[in-house]
């Protein structure tokens, strides 16, 4: 699996909105992320968190489909918002769409500690072979 180089370790976006990974499979990706920490000026998640959580676990179902000698990197987001959320957590769920040699296509639902859906979203990535040293 996919290192990350100990230079950029301690910069991770993920880290940084709290996000914790629950499941990675090829079918399916499941992670959250809190609400305190990550709010905007009205005391709602902030829509961005809602795209970090969104990318970060599409781009994982990419990459895991990829396999080790390729690399899936974001091409297009697109994130639907149904409704604010004030406190606790976000449980995303990624499912591939789509799986081509150059492009892999993500739905990721978002919802809140009660399953109500708050965000809908899709990533496609573009998939090519890994550079060497990465």
């Amino acid at each position: 699996m996919f290192r990350i180089d100990p230079r950029w370790a301690e910069q991770q976006l993920n880290d940084k909105v709290g996000m914790k990974l629950l499941e990675v499979t090829p079918a399916r990706v499941v992670g959250t992320i809190p609400v305190e920490g990550n709010l905007q000026p009205y005391g709602l998640l902030h829509g961005g968190a809602n795209a970090v959580l969104a990318e970060a676990l599409g781009s994982t179902v990419a990459a895991v489909n990829a396999g080790p000698e390729r690399a899936a990197v974001g091409l297009e987001l697109s994130c639907t918002h149904h409704r604010g959320v004030r406190e606790g957590l976000v449980t995303g769920v990624a499912v591939p769409l789509h799986v081509g040699r150059s492009t892999i296509t993500v739905e990721i639902v978002l919802t809140d500690e009660s399953g109500k859906r708050t965000c809908t979203a899709r990533l496609t990535c573009a998939v090519r072979e890994r550079p060497p040293g990465a």
